[in-house]
């Protein structure tokens, strides 16, 4: 029953840039874009917010209790 020997420390540095490296790379693709991105994705949000508000209801001023 011997398994592989795994140095602690070892295990949480390497845990530890994996987690720097994941973070890195959501940061990269959240804010590593140019202006005419950034301005399309704030324009299709605020379609999609327009859009969203055109089709809720309005609200009546009976209600069936």
């Amino acid at each position: 029953m011997s398994g592989k020997v795994v140095n602690l420390r070892q295990a949480r540095k390497t845990a530890a840039r994996d987690a720097a490296r994941r973070k890195g790379d959501e940061n990269a693709a959240r804010f590593g874009r140019d202006k005419s991105q950034k301005l399309a994705e704030k324009d299709a949000a605020t379609r999609a917010a327009r859009h969203l508000d055109q089709h809720q209801r309005e609200a009546s001023d009976h209600d069936d209790e």
